[in-house]
């Protein structure tokens, strides 16, 4: 694996302040010098300040994010953070990101090439959400929605949308942009309330309470692992307009 990466497993820093580790010259392998472009093979000594490290062995957590939590390692304000409800023994960052106040599913793990696939536009990573929103949208709102939005940074992709109350919208999308979601539904007219992810990549929430996260079963792993992600299940179907309240 490069250098960088084995760094992050072995927990003293993000593949970026690895790169500042190795530029630094703190960083050796078999007593020479590492460099960005350096490759560890599994017998190889890899030292930082003299000191040997060993890669953490690869971990994967889902957690419920509780509102008022930043999704960081360490938040300059002193917030709470997402790092510090996950007691896990390996050092776990997120994968992507969720707003201060928006609940739900986020992945957490040591695994960077699969955190970077899954946070890549081209691999489609389904994300399903509730939204509280302003008012009451209507069947043209929820088409609008499933056609794609014009955005200041360009059109949306084609979303799933259904209705799960007067004023309660759920959106299955394949994109990642920053505050998509808020920005689709107050471009129809319903400002967001309250927002919630309640699936990610196929994880739910199923028996886990807010603040609380579970390690991951081999088989959710695998399909992580996979070379694309399946989609999870989601209750609206592409022409669907509205279904029966989910429990929460």
């Amino acid at each position: 694996m490069r250098l960088n990466v084995f760094l992050a497993r072995a927990g003293v820093a993000s593949r970026r302040g690895a790169d500042e580790l190795i530029k630094a010259g703190r960083v050796t392998v078999n007593g020479e010098l590492g460099e960005l472009n350096t490759f560890v093979a599994a017998n190889d000594v890899v030292k930082l300040d003299g000191e040997r490290l060993q890669p953490q062995q690869l971990a994967y957590a889902l957690l419920h994010k509780p509102a008022g939590v930043v999704t960081t390692a360490r938040d300059p304000q002193g917030r709470p953070t997402v790092v510090d409800l996950v007691d896990h023994p390996a050092r776990v960052v997120p994968v992507g990101r969720l707003d201060a106040d928006t609940t739900g599913a986020l992945l957490l793990t040591n695994d960077g090439p699969l955190a970077h696939r899954l946070a890549h536009p081209r691999y489609g990573v389904e994300k399903v959400y509730e939204a509280e929103v302003e008012g009451k949208p209507s069947d043209a709102a929820l088409q609008r929605l499933r056609e794609g939005i014009e955005l200041d940074d360009g059109p949306t992709a084609p979303a799933k949308a259904c209705r799960l109350g007067p004023s309660t919208v759920e959106l299955t999308l394949h994109e990642g942009r920053k505050h998509q979601v808020k920005r689709m539904l107050a471009a129809v007219g319903h400002p967001v309330t309250r927002l919630h992810r309640s699936a990610y990549a196929g994880l739910t929430l199923e028996g886990l309470e807010p603040g609380a996260w579970r390690g991951l079963e081999p088989s959710e792993m695998a399909r992580l692992s996979a070379e694309a992600p399946e989609p999870g299940r989601s209750g609206c179907s592409p022409g669907s307009s509205s279904r029966p309240p989910a429990s929460r």
